[in-house]
């Protein structure tokens, strides 16, 4: 897959099949979206683009500065990247862009830049200047510029049910099983292991301090995790912790792994953590005493989770 950091750097050697969106998560229903552009590419002789942007629009329209992403832009490159894409245009938001009117993004963005030949679009789809174009507009763009529309139905939308929205909410709530089902892969964190306050070794369970980088990035409810992560070329598993260690007075959020098994220096390491499902809620125990013994116990469940589930 060739990265373009704009579309007046697109450099494709033939016409295009594009399909356009933010597709934070690259979950299920994207990859339908994104093998139906695969397998038009493949059909007409035609290259494959996905058009994204970044930042997210509200981001930049709204200064949503609280908008949670559940994918930061690097973990979305890899995923697309994964997709087995010719381009991935990663086009910049900002207030300039948002005024183009729908028709100067069509011509001079679709057809002229990304030379489109078919555009592959959902039903609900809207673009242009306070997104006022809708399909019907695109499909009449399309005949005047001389490239295809295909419409991505509401059922087929509804038929696989998945929407980035639903993984959030799933995340926000906990339910980890369920957002991950909904992905087709584990929900994944990445950061700088950064060093903490050392409680975990006071306990016998030294974790690696996780510091994510982007202030947009969603973090799951709060509570342990059973998880794995590559750490020089070894699948590692171990059990996560998010939350503010309540017990001993803690107040800042904080994202902790205890591996299995493993007694190496991590500080300053880049590591990307997949959270593969939840054992329980972060919990404010009596005692330093109780708190080991649950994380005993967690230990426990995470071992006989990895074991059964045969994920090694």
């Amino acid at each position: 897959m060739k990265q373009h950091t704009s579309a007046a750097k697109f450099d494709g050697q033939k016409g295009t099949v594009v399909t356009i969106g933010t597709f934070d998560g690259v979950h299920l229903g994207h990859r339908k979206i994104i093998n139906r552009l695969l397998d038009s590419a493949q059909s007409n002789d035609l290259e494959s683009v996905v058009l994204t942007f970044f930042p997210h629009p509200r981001m930049v329209l709204q200064k949503d500065t609280g908008i949670k992403l559940i994918n930061s832009i690097r973990e979305r490159v890899a995923l697309l990247d994964a997709c087995n894409l010719d381009h991935l245009v990663i086009h910049p938001f900002t207030q300039e862009f948002s005024r183009l009117t729908a028709e100067e993004f069509v011509k001079d963005i679709l057809v002229d830049q990304l030379k489109a030949r078919k555009v592959i679009i959902g039903y609900d789809h809207r673009f242009g200047r306070n997104r006022n174009a809708n399909i019907e507009d695109l499909k009449a763009f399309g005949e005047r510029y001389n490239f295809e529309v295909e419409e991505i139905s509401k059922q087929d939308v509804d038929d696989v049910a998945v929407s980035s929205t639903k993984v959030r909410k799933a995340l926000n709530e906990g339910n980890l099983d369920l957002a991950n089902e909904y992905l087709g892969y584990p929900f994944m964190l990445n950061g700088i292991v950064s060093r903490g306050k050392g409680l975990g070794r006071k306990f016998n369970y030294p974790t690696a301090n996780l510091k994510v980088e982007e202030p947009y990035k969603l973090i799951p409810a709060k509570g342990v995790y059973v998880v794995q992560s590559k750490i020089a070329d070894s699948t590692i598993y171990g059990m996560m912790s998010i939350g503010t260690n309540p017990t001993v007075g803690g107040s800042v959020l904080t994202i902790e792994t205890f591996f299995f098994d493993f007694d190496q220096d991590l500080y300053d390491q880049h590591l990307q953590i997949e959270l593969l499902t939840r054992i329980r809620d972060e919990k404010k125990f009596k005692s330093v005493d109780e708190l080991i013994a649950a994380m005993q116990t967690d230990e426990q469940f995470a071992k006989a989770f990895i074991q059964k589930s045969d994920v090694r």
